[in-house]
């Protein structure tokens, strides 16, 4: 048997047994049981984003995140209209990467890797061209652990009249997001991250009035926002196209497990101790934090130690083996590796690893 292990990464993660064994159930996706729970999700949604039935919609949308960052991109922006995308990492880039492939009229705001954006810039390419219509821009960069200012950036986006398009992927329930409050009128998430269920789908929270709007504006069949939101509308909670229904499944035991735990509050907290337990305990091996502002409670980037020579791929073997799987750096200037802390983690693993990971630094300086 195939020796297991817990991911130290920010989704997929480790899912509790519970959430596992939903799977373990065949659903059809016509039965009304199953649009029931489909319908369970869309509304449980709407109250973890602070946000009422009124005003705000979800909509479930099959494969991972990116699917649904494309699918807002490409059906919300009209080909008269223009987004402004915010990037400062790998996920914002991929924003700006979906809208020049889509043909979706795009502008790029760019900062460095390690900087937030910063919402007086964004109010000057508002300003500067009257013609955008939307912003968007990534909460929680897992590409470096930085966590922008959308709240900030919200108030300058609502000010000017624009569309906030936020994608949450990283921070949704592991970060409270007043939703309506912070000028958020489509928020992308996906099933496999601080909810903690797997991957299979993604879900968009919505602004109903400018859901309906967008009608006509798809340069997708399957990723059509609002024709999947009009059939869930209608069928009362039926997929247009067949649906992930394990996934489904296991996520709606993944959002009672998060009431469990005491909702986002709770799980905020403990992803946040673990965050802070393993900066302290990694520093004192050398192992340097790469965002000094900003930092999420996500993910957290690492240098190597100065003193002492290896390779990630030596470091990544060693620690799989003692039962914890690290992810590598995305930066390219630096030598780094990322270290999340979201899912089923505890104080007694972030412990754990950081004792395997003095016994293969120490290893490594008595050589």
């Amino acid at each position: 048997m195939e020796k297991t292990y817990k991911l130290l990464t920010p989704g997929p993660l480790t899912t509790t047994m519970s959430v596992k064994e939903q799977m373990l159930f065949d659903h059809c996706t016509w039965d009304d049981d199953y649009k029931a729970i489909t319908q369970w999700i869309r509304a449980r949604l709407l109250e973890l984003a602070h946000v009422t039935a009124d005003e705000y919609t979800a909509v479930l949308m099959q494969g991972s995140g990116t699917f649904g960052n494309e699918s807002v991109l490409t059906s919300v922006v009209g080909n008269e209209e223009k987004v402004l995308v915010c990037s400062n990492g790998a996920y914002g880039v991929r924003l700006a990467q979906i809208c020049r492939q889509a043909g979706v009229p795009s502008v790029e705001y760019a900062e460095p890797f390690d900087i937030a954006v910063d919402p007086e810039k964004v109010a000057e390419h508002l300003a500067a061209d009257p013609s955008i219509t939307h912003v968007a821009c990534v909460h929680s960069e897992t590409t470096s652990g930085l966590l922008n200012d959308i709240e900030a950036v919200g108030r300058v986006v609502r000010q000017a009249g624009k569309v906030f398009i936020v994608d949450a992927m990283s921070s949704f329930a592991g970060v409270d997001i007043p939703m309506a409050d912070w000028g958020i009128d489509f928020l992308v998430s996906s099933a496999n991250k601080c909810i903690q269920g797997v991957p299979g789908f993604s879900f968009i929270i919505c602004r109903r009035d400018l859901l309906e709007a967008s009608r006509g504006k798809a340069r997708s069949v399957s990723l059509d926002l609002y024709a999947q939101w009009e059939t869930m509308e209608r069928d009362g909670g039926k997929w247009r196209f067949t649906s992930p229904t394990h996934v489904v499944l296991a996520f709606a035991q993944a959002l009672r497990e998060l009431e469990e735990e005491g909702g986002i509050p709770a799980r905020s907290a403990r992803y946040a101790a673990n965050q802070k337990l393993l900066v302290e305990r990694m520093e004192v091996l050398g192992f340097k934090s790469f965002i000094k502002d900003h930092q999420d409670p996500i993910i957290t980037i690492f240098t190597m130690p100065e003193d002492v020579e290896f390779t990630f791929a030596e470091m990544y073997a060693y620690i799989k083996e003692r039962g914890y799987v690290l992810y590598p750096g995305k930066l390219t200037e630096a030598e780094t590796f990322r270290i999340g802390n979201i899912g089923e983690i505890y104080e007694a693993d972030i412990l754990n690893v950081t004792a395997a990971l003095k016994e293969f630094v120490d290893e490594k300086r008595d050589k």
